[in-house]
């Protein structure tokens, strides 16, 4: 039976919970847990034991399973309770649900049946570990987990290289110096990268050198915790002109010189001026 007087309305609700400190969870996270009729977990014993520190009684609820080994019978009980008009409070083991955690799957299929879908925001890990890697924010790309294999590795890497943005990664301690020297390899030994270990946690750490300092630093000394690697973008590919044109062609045959400037300018990360300038060239020419 739903332990507040004040009930929610019928849906799943995402709940963000602390990566590291219980004192980072949010308030309304906290009144969803109060409140929802059904709660499930990545992890009961952590959730149980997070509600017993902020004193949100079950109120003879149980915290229900759900994880990367549930099967699809165990989404589907608590698709059916939101179907049923009841609300379903979900939270991963740490941080956002559906970052590297099984919550995808569970509201994608609520939303497919037509059920609420919420979210009480909080900690995220990639995003704390960007806020204090010291590399640009601006734009940045989360990549989980590479392949534990070394080919598959270095692949994934090569596919990254040219991306133009911070890159984050999550990796265990026992991979992390591995990884680091094949994304040295892979990516350069001079792109700036970061590691961020134990995220507000009491032996909270952070590692700022260039890949391959940073590959050579764990080879010597191995770290543990939980881990957040965060690689800075690489220098831009030089851009061929004959490549431009190319483009500026084939834009200005739909569309004008303005436009088809403005297109291929954003596209090779190009000053307008010059691209339009190129694009004059091209319409005297022919």
């Amino acid at each position: 039976m739903n332990p507040d007087p004040q009930a929610l309305a019928p849906g799943l609700y995402f709940v963000a919970t602390p990566i590291g400190a219980a004192r980072d969870i949010t308030l309304r996270a906290l009144d969803i847990l109060r409140a929802a009729d059904v709660i499930a977990a990545e992890d009961t014993r952590s959730l149980r034991k997070l509600m017993e520190i902020h004193g949100v009684p079950l109120g003879g609820r149980r915290i229900v399973a759900y994880h990367d080994h549930s099967d699809a019978a165990a989404r589907e009980r608590l698709v059916a309770a939101v179907r049923d008009g009841q609300s379903v409070a979900y939270a991963s083991e740490a941080g956002m649900p559906l970052v590297a955690d099984p919550g995808f799957q569970l509201g994608r299929a609520v939303a497919a049946a037509g059920g609420s879908v919420s979210v009480a925001p909080g900690a995220s890990a990639p995003l704390a570990a960007l806020a204090i890697s010291g590399l640009p924010s601006d734009a940045f790309l989360f990549a989980g987990f590479l392949p534990s294999a070394a080919g598959a590795r270095r692949a994934r890497l090569a596919e990254l290289a040219q991306v133009p943005a911070t890159l984050i990664f999550f990796e265990s301690p026992k991979r992390v110096a591995t990884m680091l020297a094949d994304a040295a390899e892979v990516l350069g030994a001079g792109r700036e990268a970061a590691l961020c270990r134990e995220i507000t946690k009491k032996f909270e750490q952070v590692l700022r050198a260039p890949l391959g300092d940073l590959a050579a630093s764990l080879r010597e000394t191995p770290v543990k915790g939980e881990i957040v690697v965060l690689i800075g973008r690489g220098g831009s590919a030089k851009i061929r002109e004959s490549d431009v044109e190319e483009d500026l062609r084939t834009a200005l045959a739909e569309m004008s010189m303005r436009d088809a400037a403005d297109l291929v300018a954003r596209a090779h990360d190009l000053p307008r001026r010059e691209v339009y300038q190129l694009a004059l060239k091209l319409g005297k020419g022919g």
